[in-house]
């Protein structure tokens, strides 16, 4: 087991994946994982070149997770950590596009090629150990035969370690790659194959570079999923200035007065000022009688204001607010 108290990292992450399996000495541990979603013998296993559309130079590169050649066929691999509708379609993309230039040859396309796309997900997929998808007509006939999808729900087969179900010696190669290290040591106490397996994560657990990839990774994530609550939390603010701006104006044309319009909302009696005079809400105002020996101020300048023509602080001294109304002073 490591010594040290630092995060241990599984096959839930992809990187972790590939540093595990992606060796020549963990051959016989990755055909154990295949058979137990292919439920036949995976050998003769042979590494391929990661990247799509190689022969391609203006498509931007995509890599997969693994693509191997072996005896039954061209296997794709990839680990879905977080699995929404957009990685599902980058998936099947992906395998489509692998079909489509494996099954080519010449200017004719060929059958005797099996390609498999296996999909190890921890979200968004049914509940049960594993999805086989093939293309099927509406007679549920097999379309194309050598075009096989298998989602494998890796939480259900993660799950085998608590419920000790009758399908755990079935899935148990599945069941480890999620395991953390106390629980993987005591699995790996009566099966070769977890032990090994155990090792081999425990060294890449201890490289550095490995370790500085997955903090920097996480701190990426960390920082990702900080963005995005700031732009839901935003979205949220702005929805609810909207609805508020929505009610004040509804409110304004029913001749409600801006007192009430601001305590209802949350709005300042100024913001909602401000947005009346620049949506050109209508505006009432009842003028009471004049005395025609005054100014009037107190009457006027609420008027004036709700017009736009001027802005007047309330706290302004008396002197400016009388100025205002120099014009209607007799000479």
């Amino acid at each position: 087991m490591l010594e040290t108290k630092e995060k241990f990292y599984t096959c839930r992450s992809d990187r972790a994946f590939k540093e595990v399996f992606m060796r020549e000495d963990s051959k016989d541990i990755l055909s154990k994982v295949l058979e137990a979603v292919l439920e036949v013998e995976v050998k003769d296993i042979k590494f391929l070149n990661l990247e799509r559309n190689v022969d391609n130079i203006h498509v931007r590169r995509k890599y997969f997770d693994m693509f191997l050649d072996t005896n039954i066929g061209k296997i794709q691999v990839e680990v879905n950590a977080d699995y929404d509708m957009s990685k599902k379609l980058r998936n099947t993309a992906f395998i489509c596009d692998t079909y489509s230039h494996l099954t080519l040859k010449g200017e004719k396309y060929t059958d005797d090629i099996l390609v498999i796309q296996i999909n190890l997900s921890y979200e968004n997929v049914k509940d049960k150990y594993i999805n086989k998808i093939m293309i099927r007509d509406e007679d549920n006939d097999p379309f194309v035969r050598n075009f096989i999808i298998y989602d494998i729900n890796m939480v259900k087969c993660k799950n085998l370690w608590y419920t000790k179900d009758k399908e755990f010696d079935k899935y148990k190669y599945l069941m480890m790659l999620d395991l953390n290290e106390e629980k993987l040591e005591d699995l790996s106490k009566k099966d070769k194959v977890v032990s090994k397996y155990m090792e081999t994560l425990e060294e890449v657990n201890k490289d550095p570079e490995f370790r500085e990839y997955m903090s920097a990774e996480e701190d990426a994530r960390k920082m990702e999923n900080s963005h995005l609550d700031e732009a839901r939390a935003e979205g949220k603010s702005q929805g609810k200035n909207e609805r508020n701006i929505e009610i004040a104006k509804n409110l304004l044309k029913n001749k409600v007065d801006i007192s009430i319009i601001a305590s209802s909302t949350g709005l300042t009696e100024e913001e909602i000022k401000e947005f009346e005079r620049a949506n050109d809400v209508n505006i009432y105002y009842n003028i009471p009688p004049l005395n025609d020996k005054k100014t009037n101020e107190e009457v006027l300048i609420p008027l004036l204001e709700k017009l736009g023509y001027v802005k007047v602080n309330i706290e302004d001294n008396e002197e400016k607010r009388k100025s205002i109304f120099d014009i209607f002073k007799k000479k």
